[in-house]
């Protein structure tokens, strides 16, 4: 079979699926499966396909179809630059996350101790050291399957001052850090059966269930952090669009100051952020 046919018969099994972008999704997991690069499709259309790489590329658009996400398919996603691992574990980090480590990086200085609640596959944490210098940092989750992605992540992009650490939220940390981040859970309980059935039915539901208003581990970290950041420390969120009002409310009543909403580049709110 050559290389377009089995593209245009993944392509077809995707499309009658329903599943969006079903023409990028096939020629990805192609490429994935092949070890080719983009412009094969058009250069080289006609090669021949081995028969092992046919039947794993059918195998894979057929798990697609069944709404498995691609980057669970492929193992890897990349952000910031970055390639790292993920699983069914893990939230696949997404675009409008690196709004958040962005807006880190605007305040993050040489040295800093950063600590990251709710680190997941370590992607928030991983990207501020390799684009820091001299900085260390904790990340911390409840689950250990998350860490244990996490730490893979630290060797695969060379972090060695990332150290992990299974907690409920802050009760095993200790010390004190310039900067805590969090992209905790936010969505809203009795949305999540409304989210695309790729991220209900693969992504793990704990950590993306913010409990009834979506505000539950806002309202935990927020509460406790001040006794884990340093004098002019600061707290940075991800939030969900509708929830700068409610987190700046809860962050000020708390005593924080000079509290910010940055926007997404679909001029969304997307960051909170402020100081002690």
């Amino acid at each position: 079979m050559t290389y377009r046919a089995l593209y245009e018969a993944g392509y077809e099994m995707l499309a009658q699926a329903g599943v969006a972008e079903a023409d990028l999704d096939a020629r990805l997991l192609l490429e994935f499966v092949c070890h080719t690069s983009r412009h094969d499709l058009l250069a080289h259309g006609e090669r021949n396909v081995e028969e092992e790489q046919r039947k794993r590329y059918l195998e894979l658009t057929g798990a697609r179809s069944k709404r498995i996400p691609l980057q669970y398919l492929t193992g890897v996603q990349e952000f910031m630059g970055l390639e790292f691992l993920v699983n069914e574990h893990v939230l696949i980090p997404r675009q409008d996350t690196e709004i958040l480590v962005e807006e880190v990086m605007r305040n993050l200085h040489d040295g800093f101790r950063i600590l990251d609640m709710c680190t997941g596959s370590g992607c928030i944490l991983l990207s501020l050291l390799h684009y820091s210098n001299h900085c260390v940092g904790l990340g911390v989750d409840i689950s250990a399957e998350a860490l244990e992605v996490a730490r893979q992540n630290a060797d695969k992009v060379h972090e060695p001052d990332a150290h992990f650490l299974q907690s409920d939220l802050f009760e095993r940390v200790e010390g004190k850090f310039e900067m805590i981040v969090s992209n905790p859970p936010y969505i809203r309980s009795a949305e999540i059966g409304t989210l695309a059935e790729e991220v209900r039915l693969h992504e793990p539901v704990r950590a993306l269930d913010g409990m009834e208003d979506g505000l539950h581990f806002y309202r935990e970290i927020i509460d406790k952090s001040r006794e884990y950041l340093c004098g002019g420390g600061q707290l940075f969120f991800e939030i969900g669009c509708d929830q700068a009002s409610a987190v700046t409310g809860l962050m000020e009543a708390a005593g924080y100051q000079d509290v910010v909403t940055v926007k997404d580049f679909a001029g969304l709110d997307r960051v909170v952020y402020g100081s002690i």
